[in-house]
This record gives C-alpha cells, sequence and structure tokens, in this order.
C-alpha cells in the first residue's frame, strides 16, 4: 500500500469517496448535515496532513491528520473490513505520531475499529467540533 499527497485536482475524487463512505457509514447523519459537511471539508484540506491510499493503482481512502491526531480516515465503503484502515492507522501511528482520535459516538462500527486498534475512550464531547448536536468520543492511544 502506498500514498501520494493530494493536489486541489483531487478534491473531487476525495469528496467523492467521502460521500460514498459516509452514506454507507454514517446513518445518525442528517441529509442537511451531511450536505452542509460536504461544502465545508475541502476548505479543511489544505490545513491537514492529507494522503490519497492506493492499493496498486486502486483508490481505497484518505486520511488528514493535524498534529498526532487523525481529522479524517475514510475507506471506499467496499473495502471496509478488509485491513486497509488498519494498515493506515498503524502507518499514521508509526510514521506520524497518531495518538488520539475523535469519533462520533453513534458511529460504533469505528468506535470498534479503534478499539481493536489498541485506543480508549478518554472522554466524550456533546457536539461535535462544528457546534451540531452530534456526541463526540475523545479516543487515545493506549501505552504500550
Amino acid at each position: 500500500m502506498q500514498w501520494k499527497k493530494p493536489r486541489s485536482e483531487d478534491y473531487a475524487a476525495l469528496i467523492e469517496l467521502w460521500e460514498k463512505s459516509v452514506l454507507a457509514t454514517h446513518d445518525f447523519l442528517a441529509s442537511e448535515d451531511r450536505e452542509a459537511l460536504k461544502k465545508e471539508i475541502p476548505a479543511y484540506f489544505p490545513q491537514l496532513d492529507m494522503k490519497m491510499w492506493f492499493e496498486d493503482t486502486t483508490f481505497i481512502g484518505f486520511s488528514g491528520v493535524n498534529a498526532s491526531q487523525p481529522e479524517m480516515l475514510f475507506l471506499d465503503p467496499e473495502l471496509i473490513g478488509k485491513g486497509f484502515g488498519s494498515r493506515i492507522l498503524n502507518d499514521l501511528i508509526e510514521k506520524d505520531g497518531i495518538k488520539s482520535a475523535d469519533v462520533n459516538k453513534d458511529n460504533t462500527a469505528a468506535l470498534a475499529f479503534y478499539l481493536k486498534n489498541n485506543f480508549q475512550v478518554t472522554g466524550e464531547s456533546e457536539q461535535d467540533d462544528q457546534g451540531r448536536d452530534y456526541p463526540i468520543l475523545h479516543l487515545g492511544l493506549k501505552a504500550e
């Protein structure tokens, strides 16, 4: 598996994969909030350490890291459960120093993914970073 830094001309592919993934995994997200986020997200790309992940030539997902936390980690939903997410997360832990993550409380699959990958719940917020009423669980990497 390899990655490349996205350029602005790659943003449409990132948003397309994001929406496909969110539709498959975020059934708790209201459609009007999903549409609002779809418009907001490209503004975050230049502020994050973005990576587009590939297996051979297949675009499998993307990550966006800020300091020691992934702000975005999305996979093509057809590839979820095949180990790609864990491989990406482990690469981010080893090479980018990831130590924490935030997960929507209602995204039980994402929570299970992080717990399986050596994270633990360290706190909770009632709203997401945009002030929407989606509770967030704060996670920290367990000490070795």
